[in-house]
């Protein structure tokens, strides 16, 4: 199975494996996002002998035999005796006296939990042995809370680790590297619904339209992903019809948080609060604030920004009575076809032309330098209205604002003037106009006005 993506990652693991120093890392982040794939590639690549732990939800005992069988499998050793993970971990660690060896202890939360003082044991043994061993422990787990909880003051851990990484979702671009028969249009199309998770992306078949895709893994009963979603969210929250209000009234574009109180039949403000807070630490929603604004709390929107979860909530679980009893291709056509490409697909570009900005902005590409991205609140004066424009940077010359087209016909003239006046009827002051478009522009740039297509953004 070839592997995509993750460069950054992978130099930082690999400048930690190749160390002869005692090092630890934690890695982090929402289950399928790659992390047990990330650690395999590194070690592959690297060469250094590795012993790879799956922590299971059972004794301590059950987990110290089960990794005896791994280290001995690993090292030809005939079988270990070990009773307690103090011991066998202290026994890893005296292995690394004379050559490095890499240690995962993978979903290590699982462990901990039927482990008594597991992180005092781990901290104690880092210390132990920081002067002459080169192990390479490196700790993984799914439970974001618990894993970050690790790197507080309090914990025995606290000041042992030398190298964190909170994997994110991969974006737009590495996320297409999965699909590579695909036309620039249609990765657009898949990765507004799978999103950037390496677990979905793999389920993807190139050589078959988005169409039949979206009907094969989600959009059909008993697809592989029909309750990916809902699974997802039933292991890290306890009252998941709370969540499954909220998620509706986000997906149906209710962004406030009146709204969405008003709309989701939550039973009060602080419940919808705590509801919002762990959607936020799972990373399934994001709050935003203007740029502009981004003290005012009346002006934050919230946004579900797991794309799977999104197309889930506004589709699937919308209409799952009616997913049950027609046929697949019925209740595409029906419930998803029109407004996916009319009204989903146009506001996820938005998105991916963000992602395209940071990703030249990192790169070195732009100048002057990006320094904030993101919505921008208005005040109209004439027409005493205000909203918010999508997509808005600000740079040390002042403000760019973009406009996303997602249309079949090329962009005109009559369109870009419209829009630009605007812009400029609501006063906000720019200095530049960059307009993205799916079909390309009829007219020619000029120094304050620039264009970008969507095979440039691949």
């Amino acid at each position: 199975m070839e592997f995509y993506g993750r460069k950054n990652e992978l130099m930082q693991l690999k400048k930690l494996i190749s160390s002869d120093e005692m090092l630890m890392s934690l890695i982090y982040g929402r289950r399928r996002i790659g992390k047990s794939e990330l650690v395999k590639q590194v070690i592959k690549e690297s060469g250094i002998k590795g012993i790879i732990y799956e922590c299971k939800q059972v004794t301590e005992e059950s987990n110290v035999q089960s990794m005896c069988e791994v280290l001995s499998d690993s090292f030809g050793f005939p079988k270990l005796g070990y009773t307690k993970v103090e011991e066998i971990v202290d026994y890893i660690f005296s292995l690394s006296k004379k050559e490095s060896i890499v240690f995962v202890l993978d979903e290590y939360p699982y462990l901990r939990e039927n482990v008594k003082g597991l992180d005092s044991i781990i901290q104690a043994l880092v210390d132990k042995y920081r002067e002459d061993s080169k192990l390479k422990l490196i700790v993984l787990g799914s439970y974001v809370e618990v894993m970050k909880s690790l790197l507080g003051k309090s914990n025995p851990l606290y000041g042992r680790v030398d190298l964190v990484i909170d994997l994110k979702q991969m974006d737009y671009y590495e996320s297409a590297l999965f699909y590579p028969n695909m036309t620039n249009e249609d990765k657009v199309r898949i990765y507004s619904v799978f999103g950037g998770v390496p677990y979905y992306n793999r389920l993807v078949d190139d050589k078959k339209s988005v169409r039949e895709n979206i009907i094969d893994l989600i959009a059909s009963p008993g697809s592989r992903l029909e309750n990916e979603v809902s699974m997802y969210l039933n292991a890290e929250i306890s009252k998941i019809v709370n969540a499954n209000e909220v998620f509706e009234a986000l997906a149906r574009g209710f962004s406030k948080y009146s709204d969405i109180l008003s709309q989701s039949h939550v039973s009060s403000s602080p419940t919808l609060a705590d509801v919002l807070d762990k959607l936020i630490k799972m990373e399934v929603v994001e709050k935003k604030v203007p740029i502009n604004d981004e003290n005012n709390k009346k002006k934050a929107g919230y946004y579900i920004c797991d794309n799977l979860s999104l197309f889930y909530y506004r589709y699937i679980f919308r209409y799952s009575s009616q997913l049950k009893i027609m046929d697949p291709e019925v209740f595409y056509d029906k419930y998803i076809d029109k407004d996916f490409e009319e009204s989903y697909i146009p506001h996820r570009f938005e998105v991916i032309c963000t992602q395209y900005l940071i990703r030249q902005n990192r790169l070195g590409a732009i100048r002057p330098v990006i320094e904030k991205i993101g919505k921008y609140y208005y005040d109209n004066p004439k027409t005493r209205t205000n909203g918010e424009f999508d997509v808005v940077s600000l740079d040390e010359k002042g403000y760019v604002f973009y406009e996303v087209k997602f249309r079949k016909k090329r962009t005109s003239r009559e369109v870009i003037e419209a829009e630009i006046n605007q812009v400029r009827a609501t006063g906000l002051n720019c200095y530049k106009y960059v307009f993205f478009g799916r079909a390309g522009f009829t007219e020619k740039e000029t120094e304050d006005i620039k264009f970008i297509e969507l095979d440039q953004m691949f």
